[in-house]
């Protein structure tokens, strides 16, 4: 097998056919995609359904924690289970760069693969293109994915009510700091990695607990700060968060403080933000703390009902100050 990618690889001939077969089929291994059909055909399923896709540029390729594989199937699978759906079937297409290693790109598919066994989901379809050198930057991902919405489940960004709790499922910051890092080679001594992880699991958990949970949102590029302006924006309400209460590495804290950074803006793709009932709060803390990726789960406000449309943050002194909407991306290319 060739050691790099060919543009022959993309003209749909015997190259085509012995890549898909040595890495795509090797890793994604099940019957739907093994039929080989134009169009994947799925079992039916009973209710409503959510469908998501995103394609995925991260740059580098690989970082601390991830890699744009893992970091595809994650997104994917967390946008669906945002809207309280049950993950179910993933597709993938494949851009690459001629000359981009086979050897990596085996080691970013077989990434791909363990993550979906992990979110319990099933790569169905894909496609791969190959374009010349220098006419894309090594390769570019996009997944699209399937979920069934169970009956009873209402989660929308119109659904925050003033009273709400807002909970944050762990530190924030940490996918943005571990990709600027590995990317811009700065000097610092870092452990920080990515939290890249497929949330449906939490989430499933929690809306056991709690049917009624109100919004779910995953803070991704824009940061936690943007997804709450949102959430306000729709909801018609203010946010009032607890400055000391929201958690942030120490070592993330004070990296951003050297760059001169504001973790609410940082992305991440391990995190998700919750807005929950006051009466349901304690039964969702306590299953977001008994799994691995809720475990340092944190309240860091509240749902008030002015001003509408604003996010502030309380000091313990009392002080407010106003959490705007981003402007500009201190990162482009982080997912």
């Amino acid at each position: 097998m060739n050691k790099e990618i060919k543009i022959q690889h993309g003209s749909g001939g015997s190259l085509t056919s012995k890549l898909v077969q040595n890495i795509f089929y090797k890793h994604f291994n099940n019957p739907y995609l093994l039929e080989a059909h134009d169009s994947a055909r799925l079992p039916g399923v009973h209710g409503r359904l959510a469908f998501t896709t995103d394609s995925y540029v991260i740059n580098p390729l690989q970082f601390p924690g991830g890699n744009i594989g893992k970091l595809a199937v994650c997104g994917t699978v967390n946008d669906l289970a945002m809207s309280g759906a049950r993950p179910l079937y993933i597709s993938c297409g494949f851009i690459i760069e001629a000359g981009f290693s086979m050897e990596l790109l085996e080691e970013i598919v077989r990434s791909m693969a363990e993550t979906a066994k992990e979110a319990g989901v099933i790569v169905v379809t894909g496609d791969t293109k190959v374009v010349e050198k220098g006419n894309a930057d090594k390769l570019f991902i996009n997944t699209s994915g399937i979920g069934e919405i169970p009956a009873g489940i209402e989660i929308c960004g119109q659904n925050a009510r003033p009273g709400d709790a807002v909970i944050v499922s762990g530190t924030l910051g940490d996918h943005g700091i571990a990709v600027m890092l590995q990317r811009q080679q700065l000097q610092f001594q870092s452990s920080v990695k990515s939290d890249c992880a497929p949330l449906n699991g939490l989430v499933s958990d929690m809306l056991k607990e709690c049917p009624g949970i109100h919004v779910l949102r995953d803070a991704t590029r824009g940061g936690l700060a943007t997804i709450l302006n949102e959430i306000a924006s729709q909801s018609q309400v203010g946010i009032e968060l607890a400055g000391s209460e929201i958690p942030v590495k120490e070592e993330v804290q004070g990296i951003c403080e050297v760059l001169g950074l504001d973790p609410l803006y940082l992305a991440n793709e391990g995190k998700l933000l919750a807005v929950v009932p006051e009466d349901k709060l304690q039964n969702v803390m306590r299953v977001m703390h008994a799994h691995p990726y809720g475990r340092d789960a944190k309240v860091i406000g509240r749902i008030v009902d002015k001003p509408e449309g604003k996010v502030f943050v309380k000091s313990a002194i009392g002080g407010r100050r106003i959490v705007d909407v981003m402007t500009g991306d201190p990162l482009p290319r982080i997912c």
